[in-house]
């Protein structure tokens, strides 16, 4: 039986298009300090596309975590040094509104009546991790919230995955990673707890089939799905 889930953020949690769309625009076209054609050309290093607001499958800004981004920024960038690139980067992450997937309150809510301990898990920093939960009004649902910077290590490393376990007392076996990446049940497969993908990111179901115990639309169809499961 299900008795604690670990939530991935972005994809999952929150709509990641509607979210991060924005984000990316906004922080690309002040890196190229106003100009549209660098801006644009950042956005190709990035997978990211300025005129349909869209991102590339092998886009970083997807799994990855910023310190990641910052690499691939920095060899079109010029005058930043890579730890502020860093910094800069996770402040505008804590800066940017957040779209929810499902209405979260009331699906936490429910989760917590049954039982249900809960976590997140996220490759963004530990720090925007906490500021978009809190702005949701859900921080307090959560008995754990990682980030990549929090000393686990990021995923597909199983780490975040077994500090949560460790944290709620039970074993893996016992715990849902919910994600919308391949990054999310790689670690959820390899920290042993059982993997539900969902579809809410941007990463094709024909490229999470082979990794999930089961496939969802969105995080709203879990608790259907965890009732499934004790019978």
């Amino acid at each position: 039986m299900i008795a604690a889930v670990l939530f991935d953020k972005d994809g999952t949690l929150f709509d990641f298009r509607k979210t991060w769309s924005a984000w990316s625009r906004r922080v690309l076209t002040g890196l190229a300090e106003g100009d549209s054609c660098r801006a644009a050309a950042l956005g190709v290093a990035i997978g990211y596309d300025f005129s349909t607001g869209g991102f590339m499958p092998c886009s970083p800004v997807i799994a990855a975590t910023p310190a990641d981004l910052a690499d691939v920024l920095l060899d079109s960038l010029e005058g930043w040094e890579r730890d502020a690139l860093i910094a800069h980067l996770n402040l505008e992450a804590a800066r940017t509104p957040q779209v929810e997937a499902v209405p979260l309150v009331p699906l936490l809510a429910g989760l917590l009546a049954r039982g249900i301990r809960l976590g997140v898990a996220t490759n963004d920093s530990e720090a925007a991790a906490s500021a978009h939960l809190t702005s949701a009004g859900i921080r307090g649902a959560f008995d754990f919230v990682a980030g990549y910077d929090s000393g686990f290590g990021a995923k597909p490393g199983p780490g975040m995955l077994r500090a949560f376990a460790e944290k709620v007392r039970l074993p893996c076996r016992q715990v849902a990673m919910v994600g919308d990446s391949r990054h999310d049940l790689l670690a959820g497969r390899r920290a042993g707890m059982q993997t539900i993908a969902v579809l809410s990111g941007m990463t094709p179901e024909a490229e999470l089939v082979e990794l999930a115990d089961a496939i969802l639309p969105d995080i709203g169809a879990l608790p259907g799905w965890i009732a499934g499961q004790s019978h």
